[in-house]
């Protein structure tokens, strides 16, 4: 890495060579005013498509399909290294479920596989479910499982329709079910040359067999990704595009003429669309489940995961104007703040499977499709997931997202891991009652690739899942050189009771490659579909909380509402460690109906509390019913300071933490002036090369160190003999990189004696963090 160095200190005993760090960017909500428009190419009627031959697969080599990797904006973090303050730690009893049919979908046997991964993509509709898998679709029978229909290569559906429609079946495809129209929704790329195309068709009836009524538009940058959902005045979906069908353009949101589109003679005219910058990818368009609409006017809402951050996620309202397309606005983002995670796998390829050493793509730089949208009456709900590292392992994070058009919020979140098998690929979605459920891929090396779900209902304590039902257990592993998995999957509600859930993603029958087999299942929970009874939920903000001894801490207990209960609840704390007491400034609370009423939790830590770790259980009870929440506690020593951010120390010329905390973090503030020398806008950074303090140069002209923290690894204050984590934020020159960092440290900052801790190699060209641990000395007497 080069030898120039500074220093950071902690208290007065520690010093390591670093230089400090660039600025995380910053997010502003932008109102885009003013649509693109993207003409229609042209569009027709079908014949039945009972009456079409289906075109089956062509006999054609096997074609893993080409992952376009969304950029990282974001330094690299080690797995395993990022606390999941989200994690549930142990999940509740198994799933309450009762399962309803489950049959084979696309692919083996049945199918010739000629690509990977699947696509796997299905909706349920009023009589029947259609599945899209990676270039073919098949319509069933929802009671029974029979197929009435197919499989198809997806340009059967474009038959006679004429142009790359018809003449081209590239995939990447979506079905979703117009539940206020009854009809079905059908879309798929056609990408064999430039210029690309999107084609759509909407059915005639709710018969997927029958006509339906196809358009194509067309783009001059390839349109990956697709995304699709349903809404009143429109279809909305999303694009991760890429100019010359290679390099990273951004992400694109677009509208098409629903009303238009269901009208038999209709002309639904031009795409409405707003192309983002390339910092933004990734967006999934909400789609609509239940038979409530959302208020009249309400945008449709995009949402991404924030990859600047890692610790919260984005919001776009898009509001789309038929008569004026130059009143349309698309405005965003609106930062919502979730809990800090890194992506499994990094974004890419680490999930393991028995017998294998070939390992499965987990696609986590990207939230899961779908993002279910549903209207309650009393609030609005968005529900989304992702794949997480978890100790070096892959888990689901799940989140509820409220009030969406007016100061959004994470309602409840969760990452749900309960062992060490990676889980990943997943989908959930709600059904009326306000139950959830979550279905995923699983994989371990003991573990062939399976589908499993979990769920929770409204009424269990915020942030969990229960236990976990296998759906379908998988038969081999993928093997040679075949990653890719998945790409999605997809968990819907039944348009008719609203309450069965249909699930569908990919297994194997045998291990090999191009060989994978879909499944399809529904399951309801018990208590949805019957009069709502009246009950309650709690949940606590923050649920993890630090106290130093002889000092307190605060959590907000807030107590919801559900079915229209509005009776006194009363609340109280168990598992405190001793020494620690608990009160409550409201106590008992009693909800307005479909309300909720809030309490502050006092945990209070006497002089000699106690140290370390602990759940503590908020307990709330009306009547003889209960419900609870838990928080993670950590009672810290006397004289600890918590986590501490770095300033420059002029006698030293070292940044430095002047108290005693968890951690000492250079942060932001360093980057832009060290003591007296002033702004160094240009090149702050860079080692072997002079800092450009004028008015030319690049943020990075050659390797430099961005930004360093230290602390501890179990969480309470800087002693001798504890052990110290350090994370250096570095940008190498090189992929593969001959950079080297020399991480030491010093016992003495006032007159150092070096040790080194290790030298570490970073991994690929850019930002990323490099980890080392070591035993912090005693200090100078």
């Amino acid at each position: 890495m080069g030898r120039k160095t500074a220093g950071i200190l902690v208290g007065a005993a520690l010093a390591i060579a670093f230089l400090p760090a660039g600025g995380a960017a910053r997010e502003k909500v932008e109102r885009k005013v003013g649509a693109e428009l993207v003409e229609l190419d042209h569009s027709d009627i079908s014949p039945p498509l009972r009456r079409m031959v289906p075109i089956p697969p062509r006999f054609e080599d096997n074609e893993e399909h080409e992952v376009k990797r969304l950029p990282h904006h974001h330094p690299f973090r080690p797995l395993g290294r990022q606390p999941d303050f989200a994690l549930q730690s142990a999940p509740g009893p198994l799933v309450g479920t009762t399962a309803g049919v489950n049959f084979d979908g696309v692919g083996v046997p049945g199918y010739t596989v000629t690509g990977a991964p699947p696509d796997t993509d299905g909706a349920i509709g009023a009589t029947q479910y259609v599945q899209w898998v990676n270039t073919a679709f098949a319509v069933f029978d929802k009671a029974t499982g029979n197929m009435v229909y197919g499989p198809a290569n997806g340009n059967t559906l474009w038959q006679g329709f004429g142009g790359r429609c018809e003449s081209d079946n590239s995939g990447d495809p979506i079905v979703v079910y117009d539940k206020a129209a009854d009809r079905w929704v059908m879309t798929q790329f056609a990408v064999s040359a430039s210029p690309y195309f999107q084609c759509i068709a909407v059915s005639t009836t709710s018969d997927a067999t029958g006509t339906w009524r196809r358009f194509a538009y067309q783009f001059s940058d390839f349109n990956d990704y697709p995304k699709a959902g349903v809404w009143p005045d429109a279809y909305y979906i999303s694009f991760n595009m890429f100019t010359n069908g290679a390099t990273w353009a951004g992400a694109k949101v677009c509208a098409f003429d629903r009303n238009q589109m269901l009208t038999p003679s209709g002309t639904p005219g031009a795409m409405q669309c707003f192309q983002l910058s390339t910092t933004y990818g990734g967006l999934l368009p909400s789609d609509l489940d239940g038979s409530t609409a959302p208020p009249a006017g309400s945008p449709n809402y995009f949402v991404a995961f924030n990859d600047v951050s890692l610790s919260g996620l984005n919001l776009w309202r898009f509001h789309v104007d038929w008569t004026n397309p130059g009143s349309s606005s698309f405005t965003g983002p609106v930062s919502i703040p979730a809990v800090a995670f890194t992506e499994a796998c990094n974004g890419g390829t680490c999930i393991t499977q028995p017998s294998t050493t070939q390992q499965l793509d987990s696609l986590a730089d990207r939230l899961m499709y779908r993002l279910a949208y549903r209207n309650f009456g009393d609030h609005e709900s968005l529900v989304v997931n992702h794949a997480v590292d978890v100790s070096g392992h892959a888990g689901v994070r799940w989140y509820e997202i409220r009030s969406p058009n007016a100061g959004p919020t994470v309602f409840q979140q969760g990452t749900f891991s309960p062992d060490a098998s990676h889980r990943w690929m997943g989908s959930v979605a709600q059904d009326r009652s306000g139950n959830m459920l979550l279905g995923y891929s699983v994989s371990s090396s003991t573990v062939r690739p399976s589908i499993r779900y979990t769920g929770r209902l409204a009424t269990d304590p915020a942030g969990t899942m229960q236990g976990e039902t296998e759906m379908f257990t998988g038969v081999g592993s993928q093997t040679a050189t075949l990653s890719r998995w998945g790409d999605y999957s997809a968990l819907t509600v039944d348009p008719v009771d609203d309450c069965t859930f249909w699930y569908t993603n990919e297994y194997l029958k045998a291990s090999g490659t191009f060989n994978w087999s879909t499944r399809i299942a529904s399951f309801k929970f018990d208590s949805c579909g019957g009069t709502p009874t009246p009950d309650f939920s709690v949940g606590a903000s923050p649920s993890s909380v630090s106290v130093t001894q002889g000092a307190s801490a605060t959590s907000t207990i807030t107590v919801s509402s559900v079915n229209g209960f509005n009776s006194a609840v009363s609340l109280s704390a168990s598992g405190l460690p001793s020494g620690v007491s608990a009160s409550f400034s409201s106590n008992p609370v009693t909800p307005p109906a479909n309300g909720s009423a809030s309490s502050t939790l006092t945990l209070s830590a006497s002089a000699t509390a106690a140290t370390g770790p602990a759940t503590v259980t908020v307990t709330g009870t009306s009547g003889g019913t209960s419900h609870n929440t838990s928080i993670s506690l950590t009672v810290n020593p006397a004289g600890g300071g918590g986590a501490q951010t770095a300033v420059f120390d002029s006698a030293l010329r070292v940044p430095k933490c002047g108290t005693v905390g968890i951690s000492c973090d250079s942060g932001t503030s360093l980057l832009l002036g060290r003591d007296g020398k002033g702004p160094e806008p240009n090149q702050p950074n860079t080692i072997n090369a002079s800092c450009a303090d004028g008015t030319s140069g690049t943020f990075h002209s050659d390797e430099s160190n961005d930004r360093l923290k230290v602390s501890t690894t179990d969480g309470a204050p800087f002693a001798a003999g504890k052990t110290v984590r350090i994370d250096a934020t570095v940008w190498a020159w090189t992929s593969p990189s001959s950079d080297h960092l020399d991480l030491y440290y010093a016992a003495d900052a006032t007159s150092p004696a070096w040790t080194l801790v290790a030298t570490l190699t970073p991994t690929a060209a850019g930002a990323q963090t490099l980890s080392g641990t070591y035993t912090l000395p005693a200090g100078p007497s």
